[in-house]
């Protein structure tokens, strides 16, 4: 059992857990993920991306957005409570290279989160990274501030214009893709919508796009199948090949109509959560 040693909002659809996983935090690497188990029922596997670690304190961290009925229940968890079980690290990590341009990540709602890390191991290796944060308010942006710690430059962007620019992130994206030090690589984690036109942009200069696929990760080992996705015409397991893939290579249309699958048991078992009848 993993005790839990922080939980706080993000923003309001956002959740952070930080927890006591000595091994996870000395072995993990930039894009893995874990395997959470609410608690000692071990009804179902949750898998979830890294955000952030410290070898030294023994501690892993989380974000996630209460959408089904399990991470429901993890949303109602508090510092001092146990997790039933966390399985990781997981996943193929993150391809960290050194490059002569820079690197452009882009953020989109709590897909900012897992891409701290990658920032991390950017900077380490000694790039130059430029992030691109985007929300529909200024309400919804996560870990700005310790991207702002990390990051040679932070752009905000938000559809309503509460915070930095009034815009998408792909109209940064694109004027980025076009100035006389275009990114090396592009590197977006956040709704498929966004990864999709993300790489739809960069296409059109060849860059190196790189998209993290963990949304559609069900059981985390490859025995389920639902994570199927086509990439370049094959078919790959994200949890076990991925969860990092070549955006261009990405059938998006394919992967968001398998995304709607589930919908109805999601929100079957939604509603049970809400009105408090166990599953």
């Amino acid at each position: 059992m993993n005790k839990i040693i922080e939980m706080k909002h993000l923003s309001e659809a956002v959740y952070y857990m930080k927890f006591e996983a000595p091994d996870i935090a000395k072995n993990r690497k930039a894009g893995q993920f874990l395997i959470v188990m609410v608690d000692q029922d071990l009804n179902e596997r949750i898998p979830l991306t890294i955000a952030d670690a410290n070898a030294e304190e023994g501690w892993v961290a989380i974000a996630f957005q209460p959408i089904g009925a399990s991470t429901m229940k993890l949303a109602k968890l508090k510092a001092g409570d146990y997790l039933g079980g966390v399985l990781g690290p997981l996943g193929t990590p993150s391809v960290i290279e050194k490059y002569d341009r820079p690197v452009v990540c882009v953020g989109g709602g709590f897909g900012t989160a897992p891409l701290y890390p990658i920032v991390q191991a950017l900077k380490a290796a000694g790039n130059k990274v430029i992030l691109i944060e985007g929300a529909r308010t200024k309400d919804l942006l996560i870990f700005v501030d310790e991207m702002k710690a990390v990051c040679d430059e932070v752009i905000i962007c938000t559809d309503d214009g509460s915070e930095g620019r009034k815009c998408l992130v792909t109209e940064v994206l694109d004027e980025l893709c076009q100035s006389q030090t275009a990114p090396a690589e592009v590197i977006a984690i956040g709704p498929p919508i966004m990864m999709k036109f993300c790489a739809a942009t960069t296409k059109k200069y060849n860059i190196k796009t790189t998209v993290s696929l963990n949304t559609i990760m069900i059981d985390g080992t490859g025995m389920c199948g639902g994570c199927r996705v086509s990439v370049g015409g094959k078919t790959k397991f994200v949890c076990v090949d991925g969860p990092d893939f070549d955006a261009h290579e990405v059938d998006w249309d394919n992967m968001m109509m398998r995304m709607k699958s589930f919908a109805k048991e999601e929100q079957e078992a939604k509603h049970k959560c809400n009105i408090g009848l166990s599953n």
